[in-house]
């Protein structure tokens, strides 16, 4: 049979959602957005390098 005050002693809560929400928002988690982000600056990056030399070839 289930000792219920002894359950009750060993009982431990979970993690408040106010707390765990503080926890997640502190914790930098990188998306998808931020992928995207960081591929269209490479691709302008990149872009940019061979428009440098395209018009450097020109001169």
């Amino acid at each position: 049979m289930i000792d219920f005050d002894e359950e009750l002693k060993r009982f431990k809560p979970a993690i408040e959602v106010n707390d765990a929400e503080e926890v997640i928002a502190k914790t930098d988690i990188t998306d998808m957005v931020d992928i995207l982000k960081m591929i269209t600056e490479e691709k302008k990056a990149a872009g940019k390098k061979s428009d440098e030399k395209k018009e450097a070839r020109l001169k």
